[in-house]
């Protein structure tokens, strides 16, 4: 098996890829357990963060965030623990969290 495409994906957007295998997969029950959005919300999630336009954060950070909704800056600090990110750029990240959780 060979390696074709790497691409960061969200739980949500995972549920889709896995519907097939049986519900009794590891994958689902893990699934399941964290699986907080739909791939719709998800998608839209990330395209607003994406929107701040922060060179800080890479595609890794925003499918994290998508998929933990963090609640406060502790929580985002773990997610974006490479990066240094002021007061301001936590609170805007965590206002468009806020809109989905």
């Amino acid at each position: 098996m060979n390696l074709i495409n790497k691409k960061p994906v969200t739980i949500a957007e995972v549920k889709e890829h896995v519907k097939n295998l049986d519900e009794a997969a590891p994958i689902h029950i893990y699934i399941k357990k964290f699986s907080s959005l739909s791939k719709a919300d998800a998608l839209k999630l990330i395209e607003e963060l994406r929107a701040l336009n922060n060179v800080k954060l890479k595609e890794e950070n925003f499918i994290k965030i998508a998929d933990f909704l963090p609640v406060d800056a502790e929580d985002l600090n773990k997610i974006c623990n490479e990066t240094s990110l002021s007061e301001e750029e936590i609170q805007a990240i965590l206002a468009i969290v806020k809109k989905y959780s």
